[in-house]
């Protein structure tokens, strides 16, 4: 199991009724919204609102490819934990990796589902690539430094790959 020193961020929500289907397992595609809240979240945590970067630059995020894996099922009242980290960050683009995982009775954690998510950063008005605001940018890079740096001093860890 991936400790959180190997992310960038964690966040958790609890799975509702609403996030099942008839068998009461979460319906596939709301794993895509529980990694776009996580990512949302994680950048407002560091300071960026996502209407006011369009409002203020002109930019937004989009995303432009997904790949998931479903390991395991998260069922209704599960508290689900979403790590994210960024595998690269371009001057247009981030890819990040994504993973649910749920505590077991035992203490342990199960891994549910992992997606690789690959974002752009559009202009609000043609949706045509352009660069992310430096200011955004550096945010990132540094959320990215802090957590390679957390796991670099945690004991027996591999070294994850560095943003680019």
């Amino acid at each position: 199991m991936r400790g959180m020193a190997d992310f960038d961020t964690c966040w958790s929500i609890r799975v509702y009724y609403e996030d099942t289907d008839a068998g009461g397992v979460v319906f596939y595609a709301n794993y895509l919204k529980f990694f776009e809240r996580a990512r949302t979240e994680w950048l407002r945590s560091l300071g960026i609102e996502q209407l006011e970067l369009a409002r203020n630059t002109g930019m937004m995020f989009i995303v432009r490819a997904t790949a998931l894996d479903y390991l395991s099922p998260a069922r209704l009242d599960d508290l689900v934990v979403i790590k994210s980290r960024i595998e690269r960050l371009g001057g247009a683009s981030v890819d990040f990796l994504q993973e649910a995982w749920r505590d077991t009775p035992d203490g342990s954690s199960e891994l549910l589902a992992r997606g690789s998510i690959k974002i752009g950063c559009v202009r609000a008005d043609t949706l045509r690539p352009g660069k992310i605001p430096a200011h955004v940018r550096a945010a990132m890079q540094a959320a990215t430094n802090a957590a390679q740096a957390e796991t670099a001093q945690a004991p027996g860890r591999a070294p994850r790959p560095a943003a680019a």
